[in-house]
């Protein structure tokens, strides 16, 4: 009988190891700790960003004149609402992506995965280039990052929000609609070439080591790298490289 009773235990652990095993597998999105480890001064300068704030912006009370003007009613707690939280996060309605059930705290926000996309697949490549470079100076292709789903463009990513109203030049328009139009403000024209370079809404740029070449590679990365600044170094220096 004992013997039974420990098989049966060690079934149920071993059960147990490899569903939370799978699952871990299954949530392709990780949060921005995991990009910020190495990417500091990018993860600092992100914070005080519009895209940082994202979330607080749908809070009762918060962006007041703004959400009148929408005919939104301002006093919500817009944080619980579906059709609106979904362009205030990382992963909304994928895989390991953001949920108002089990809201995570590294996804609350417009963050490093909306834009480069889920990195669960590519950072570990991202490390091992790094660390790559640093060791022998070798370099990496960008394909076998996009390969695993980094978004080296990503214009999409940003259109599916800030162009997604009824009537918009974007061909992908669909419900939830945003409220906020060019029509009820002119500020909410979209124009991506002209937002993406501003660091107020995305966030400064740091010099790359240069560890990944080659293509795709983002239509500015050469410009925004004429004028980055220097940044600061992750304590694990493994992965600095990244580009």
């Amino acid at each position: 009988m004992k013997h039974l009773i420990t098989h049966i235990l060690a079934m149920l652990a071993m059960t147990a190891f490899f569903s939370g095993t799978v699952l871990a597998a299954s949530e392709t999105y990780e949060g921005r700790k995991k990009c910020s480890s190495c990417h500091k001064s990018q993860a600092k300068s992100w914070r005080d960003t519009a895209h940082g704030k994202a979330m607080d912006s749908l809070k009762p009370g918060a962006r007041k004149e703004a959400k009148i003007k929408a005919n939104l009613d301002p006093d919500k707690d817009y944080t619980q609402d579906k059709d609106c939280v979904g362009c205030h996060v990382d992963g909304w309605g994928q895989k390991g992506g953001y949920t108002v059930e089990a809201p995570k705290k590294n996804l609350a926000a417009v963050g490093c995965e909306s834009c480069h996309g889920p990195g669960r697949a590519y950072r570990g490549d991202h490390r091992k280039g790094g660390e790559a470079f640093e060791k022998r100076g070798t370099t990496t292709q960008r394909k076998v990052l996009a390969d695993k789903g980094q978004d080296f463009q990503f214009e999409e990513a940003c259109s599916a929000c800030h162009l997604n109203y009824e009537g918009s030049p974007w061909k992908g328009a669909k419900a939830p609609y945003t409220p906020f139009t060019p029509e009820v403000d002119a500020k909410y024209t979209f124009d991506f070439d002209k937002m993406v370079k501003d660091v107020k809404a995305m966030h400064e740029h740091y010099k790359l080591d240069g560890a990944f070449v080659g293509e795709p590679k983002f239509k500015y990365h050469d410009e925004f790298q004429a004028s980055a600044k220097e940044g600061e170094k992750s304590d694990d220096k493994k992965g600095k490289g990244k580009d």
